[in-house]
């Protein structure tokens, strides 16, 4: 290898450690304050709605693992109703996911609340997808890596089949782009994110309403 492309490859190297380290987070707080302001309307259209058809709390808030495994209260427009059995126990999902619900999750309205996630810095406008908390201690030293990162509003995995795909592929797919992140692999899943906003592939998975539970996978790397 040449000497010139030896110092081409380090610039480009560098390049994007600058992007990954300092620009990738002030896009994040312009793109997202941005996207308050502009779709301001629009929340506060769901949140009306939500309040009608589901009743409180208008938002959905639960305890998720962030850059370097850190918990943080991710925020979502509730998509659930109320219903219990007999016994006080909640109905299936199935049950409870409304068509109001099922339209919101299928545009990803639900996900507006996580922009204020973005704005704290808990989250990134690209990045793998926050999963449950619960999930910490079952990552082997593979998927531990997707903590490397803060987690996305969406993701490399999330328009490559989000909850149609294994956990494997899941993986695979979030420590890819942990491994590549450029400025121009964002914008690509950005692009691809919009066009999958609009004819709502991959919202559920192949025999369930939500992703299925993931059960572990300690064997070593994938």
């Amino acid at each position: 290898m040449s000497i010139k492309v030896q110092d081409r490859q380090k610039n480009i190297r560098s390049s994007n450690n600058i992007y990954r380290n300092y620009i990738k987070r002030i896009l994040d707080i312009m793109l997202s304050l941005i996207a308050i302001i502009f779709l301001s309307p629009v929340v506060v259209i769901i949140v009306i709605l939500v309040r009608i058809r589901l009743g409180t709390p208008v938002i959905f808030k639960q305890k998720r693992p962030g850059l370097n495994g850190k918990i943080f209260t991710l925020y979502k427009f509730r998509t659930m109703t109320d219903e219990r059995d007999e016994n006080g126990d909640f109905l299936p999902d199935s049950i409870r996911l409304t068509k109001f619900c099922r339209m919101l999750r299928s545009t990803s309205l639900d996900e507006l609340p996580e922009l204020f996630n973005i704005l704290k810095g808990d989250m990134s406008i690209i990045g793998p997808r926050p999963l449950l908390a619960e999930y910490l201690p079952l990552y082997n030293d593979f998927e531990k890596h997707r903590h490397d990162v803060r987690p996305g509003l969406s993701g490399w995995a999330q328009v490559n089949g989000r909850n149609t795909i294994s956990w494997e592929d899941k993986f695979n797919l979030d420590i890819e782009y942990v491994n590549n992140i450029t400025f121009l692999f964002d914008l690509k899943i950005i692009c691809i994110t919009i066009k999958k906003v609009f004819v709502k592939e991959g919202v559920n998975s192949a025999s369930s309403v939500t992703m299925e539970k993931f059960m572990g996978n300690k064997g070593g790397g994938l």
